[in-house]
């Protein structure tokens, strides 16, 4: 589904548009020119992903890299079959690169989510190569495109947020930080953090951006910033905002 002429959205399950199998996050393709990128690789649907790309016109071929926003399953489960199906190099963040690596399912969060049928019991996450590894305020070239990491912690640990200027707009790729409407999701796992996720609200509340792509539901490409700035305003009443998933 084409957003921009940079970006398109090709991927997504239940708590979206069904582009693909029920448990994906967003997937989102940049597209800098000569070169595509994947931020994402989802849960379990890479074919119908791939098939949703050349749908749009899309070479497949020209997919370089995956980048990650952070390492939970419906992010990063399907990675190593994306890897394979595309000979994309593996872009992760360095906080949660070594867990991607291996597969850790007690880091990511897998097995905790597998205990209340959040996720299939019979899932199996593939171990995957990081080809390269980001931080805080690191540039990823795209063809024509550049997107900065932004460090968010809060939903999880090294959880990033990606800024990137296009051609007539701005966008904040912002993952599981902050969705329309200035929703959260914070979970009760030892690697999310009310305090973090408070500082990582007001960082992004800073920044000028257009568009917000989270990785669930509803996308704005104008005014964005507005869903930020009502999360952070919650954090700010010593409150919380309110939950994606309750």
């Amino acid at each position: 589904m084409k957003l921009t002429d940079e970006v398109y959205l090709v991927g997504g399950g239940d708590y979206g548009f069904n582009l693909s199998y029920r448990l994906d996050a967003h997937i989102y393709v940049v597209h800098g020119g000569d070169e595509l990128a994947l931020i994402d690789a989802g849960f379990a649907g890479t074919e119908e992903v791939l098939a949703n790309i050349a749908a749009d016109g899309l070479d497949v071929g020209k997919i370089k890299q995956i980048i990650i926003t952070h390492y939970h399953a419906d992010h990063a489960g399907a990675l190593a079959p994306m890897q394979k199906a595309t000979g994309a190099k593996v872009v992760a963040p360095k906080e949660g690169a070594p867990a991607i690596r291996i597969a850790d399912a007690d880091q990511t969060g897998l097995n905790w989510a597998k205990k209340f049928g959040f996720y299939p019991e019979d899932f199996v996450w593939e171990p995957c190569e990081v080809d390269e590894e980001f931080e805080e305020g690191d540039r990823i070239r795209v063809g024509s495109l550049e997107l900065e990491a932004i460090s968010t912690p809060g939903h999880c640990r090294g959880h990033y947020s990606l800024l990137m200027q296009g051609k007539d707009r701005s966008y904040l790729f912002a993952s599981d930080a902050v969705f329309w409407g200035g929703a959260i999701i914070l979970q009760n796992v030892a690697d999310s953090s009310v305090q973090e996720y408070a500082a990582s609200m007001n960082k992004l509340a800073a920044l000028e951006f257009d568009a917000l792509l989270p990785s669930h539901m509803t996308i704005s490409l104008r005014n964005g910033k507005r869903h930020v700035e009502t999360a952070a305003n919650s954090f700010n009443r010593i409150g919380l905002p309110k939950q994606l998933l309750d």
